[in-house]
């Protein structure tokens, strides 16, 4: 424990010892019965336009509180800046203006850290900085340990993803960023309420996962002595709520896949995923755009994002290109030869034995090669069908799927398709992905018998979409890492 923790633990033994003798058993130091009357943000806009001399023939008496962010003394004042969720103001204490107890203990009661109520008259200062003039001053709360130094610096990002309370306590780009995670959500909600589409809620729990290629976690439930799994996505459930007559949902979920993390990767994230009946997978992008576009001006106001050193204008319509186009467009490279592109895959370090279908090479090289290229908004369509087990069928070439991926800065944000609604060519692809999982591909999907059934009552024509919310925000508030936009990241241990 260093000095300074020690120091500001005897202080608030201080405090103790003060208190016992005023108020005996009764004594309290972490007091929980001040009441504000004004928050510092509101009192800024409040007062922007008032000139020091209306402030203070206004004599107006206010009360907040929050944590003290700076404590300097200049002769016999003491300025403090005072933060709470709006904003900041500063605390003026003149000597001559407070009890002689309150301006001895003001280095005991308000530290750098501290949570304090405050009571007196607004003002401003000579340069225009509005403040209080303190007739009134309580501590609320002792920060028992200083802030470490590098958080004014930020230069340790793990100790900011490990202890993310410190970060959003000094850093408000941070807590911004969460911010707009929080309208992004309410925007995104909003937009589909009021297309008459219902919010729903499906299993977290499942007993087959099911809706993407992924590794799922698995654990127990004791009572009914049954594996189950974390969902990896919550389509099939949704799915089987199309087949019982709602027509257009909507889940903001949590999803969990046992995978590795990165910037871009954490093995628990945040989608949305919408169905609509009566829909193609033309009109999921269409809609996907338009929502897009939306939440990033309501969230932003505006929308040109930037995200490192590339930018992109929002309200220019997003690319349309078939997927197998985007390979000889992109990157020249020619699909309907399969050795020439074993061979650059072999070159570019991919897997490319005889396991691996021509279909899933096409894919990997996309993966690596294509993507990264995706600056602006592009909708990839027209995925092969193999590689889409849930997507149907193209009228036109059945190896074609009428799925879509969009891409923001060489980012995955969405995916969605046409869904498959014919219960019989989707037993086949499931008992093909049980094949696969048997011989070994551990993020294959589990044969769902139910689903089979669930379709076999008929499905209409219907759309989806599935967003993810962590790669989203980290597009509209540049965010380079989806750490920086997920509260608590999962961590390894230290």
């Amino acid at each position: 424990m260093s000095k300074e923790a020690k120091d500001r633990r005897q202080k608030l033994e201080t405090l103790r010892q003060r208190e016992l003798e005023k108020q005996g058993r009764n004594a309290e130091v972490y007091p929980n019965d001040f009441r504000r009357s004004s928050l510092a943000g509101t009192l800024q806009t409040e007062c922007r336009d008032l000139t020091r001399e209306e402030l203070e023939q206004q004599v107006r008496t206010v009360k907040v509180a929050g944590r003290i962010m700076a404590h300097r003394q200049m002769g016999k004042t003491n300025f403090m800046k005072l933060t709470d969720s709006s904003g900041e103001i500063q605390l003026m204490v003149v000597k001559a203006e407070v009890p002689t107890e309150l301006w001895k203990d003001l280095n005991l009661i308000a530290e750098v850290g501290d949570i304090v109520g405050a009571e007196g008259t607004l003002t401003k200062t000579k340069s225009g900085e509005l403040s209080i003039r303190v007739s009134a001053l309580r501590h609320l709360a002792k920060a028992l340990e200083p802030f470490p130094e590098k958080f004014h610096s930020l230069t340790d990002v793990e100790a900011r993803y490990r202890k993310r309370y410190l970060d959003l306590i000094t850093n408000a780009e941070s807590r911004k960023v969460f911010q707009q995670r929080s309208q992004l959500i309410t925007c995104l909600r909003d937009y589909l309420n009021q297309r008459d589409f219902l919010e729903v809620e499906t299993p977290m729990m499942q007993s087959l996962p099911g809706g993407a290629t992924a590794q799922p976690f698995v654990t127990h439930h004791n009572a009914l002595d049954m594996e189950l799994y974390l969902r990896v996505a919550p389509e099939l459930y949704l799915k089987r709520l199309i087949v019982g007559g709602f027509e257009k949902v909507y889940e903001l979920n949590r999803s969990f896949r046992n995978e590795g993390i990165s910037t871009r990767h954490n093995p628990e994230f945040t989608m949305l995923e919408f169905y609509q009946a009566y829909a193609d997978y033309h009109d999921a992008m269409n809609l996907t755009e338009d929502l897009i576009r939306s939440a990033c001006l309501q969230v932003l106001d505006k929308t040109l994002v930037t995200w490192g050193n590339q930018t992109s204008d929002l309200s220019k319509p997003f690319a349309r290109i078939s997927f197998y186009d985007a390979l000889q467009q992109i990157n020249d490279l020619d699909f309907n030869q399969p050795e020439t592109l074993r061979n650059r895959a072999i070159a570019e370090g991919i897997a490319a034995d005889d396991t691996v279908s021509d279909d899933q090479l096409c894919l990997k090289l996309f993966e690596k090669l294509i993507e990264p290229k995706l600056m602006a908004p592009t909708f990839v369509m027209d995925y092969p069908a193999v590689i889409s087990p849930l997507a149907r069928r193209s009228s036109q070439n059945p190896d074609i799927a009428e799925r879509f991926e969009l891409f923001i800065f060489g980012c995955e944000i969405a995916n969605g398709f046409s869904e498959l609604n014919d219960p019989n060519d989707q037993d086949n692809r499931l008992q093909e992905q049980a094949r696969q999982k048997s011989e070994g591909d551990d993020e294959a999907m589990y044969y769902d018998a139910d689903y089979i059934e669930a379709l076999a009552y008929a499905m209409p024509p219907t759309a989806g979409v599935g967003i993810g919310i962590d790669r989203l925000t980290m597009i509209l508030t540049g965010s380079l890492s989806i750490r920086d936009v997920i509260l608590f990241p999962l961590m390894h241990r230290k």
